[in-house]
């Protein structure tokens, strides 16, 4: 099966969801892991849904373990903590940062070649009430998701997700193509937030002058961990 980016017009609209020997799958799922930041890109606008509550992705960031990419957690190979990277596609592969919050990254590229793209932000549109009780610090509802950490805290996700799937049902959180393919005219891309190898990499992508996309910092000082996968 080819990949699927860029879905702009009618037919592939309707090829993002194909049903192959009774499951469905979906392009992003069979694109080579030196392909990241094209599925990064795909991937905007899918929604993720977890417990009551669904985000439409509006940012995203790719994050390549081909040995060229030193912000990668998979950059020296793998380890205990990263191997869900090299695959297969479609699960989750979930960390935490500052011993408190929780990232998410969905895995993608062939088995044995990790690749994941970083789940940024989103906007909720489902599950709006249960969101604010989770998140009762956000100021406008435009904030509830407009973070990595603050993502995971909407869903109710947290390390109990890591290596579950995001496709087949079995996990806690699932992935939907999107209700409106975003335009590759909708979508900015710029440098990627807290790492600080390869930061300047414009590997981060979002809807254009949507409210929900985080705000931009800076790389940290050298010394400090990497903040994504």
């Amino acid at each position: 099966m080819e990949p699927v980016f860029g879905a702009t017009t009618p037919e592939a609209v309707a090829s993002i969801g194909v049903c192959l020997g009774g499951r469905v799958t979906f392009g992003w799922l069979d694109a080579p892991a030196a392909a990241v930041d094209r599925t990064a890109r795909e991937l905007l606008g899918w929604e993720l849904s977890a417990d009551g509550v669904t985000v439409r992705l509006t940012e995203v960031e790719a994050y390549s373990g081909l040995g060229a990419d030193p912000a990668s957690h998979a950059h020296r190979g793998r380890t205990g903590r990263n191997q869900v990277m090299f695959g297969p596609a479609g699960f989750l592969y979930v960390y935490q940062i500052y011993g408190m919050h929780f990232c998410a990254n969905v895995v993608c590229g062939e088995e044995g070649v990790a690749a994941a793209v970083l789940l940024r932000a989103g906007e909720v549109v489902d599950g709006l009430p249960l969101a604010r009780q989770r998140r009762p610090a956000a100021k406008k509802d435009t904030d509830l998701a407009a973070g990595p950490a603050k993502l995971m805290q909407v869903l109710a996700l947290d390390r109990s997700a890591n290596a579950t799937s995001l496709v087949d049902g079995s996990g806690p959180a699932s992935l939907a193509p999107p209700r409106r393919p975003v335009l590759e005219g909708e979508i900015a891309a710029g440098p990627r937030v807290g790492v600080t190898s390869a930061h300047d990499v414009p590997w981060r992508f979002w809807i254009a002058g949507d409210p929900t996309v985080s705000t931009y910092r800076r790389a940290p000082a050298r010394g400090t961990a990497p903040a994504a996968g």
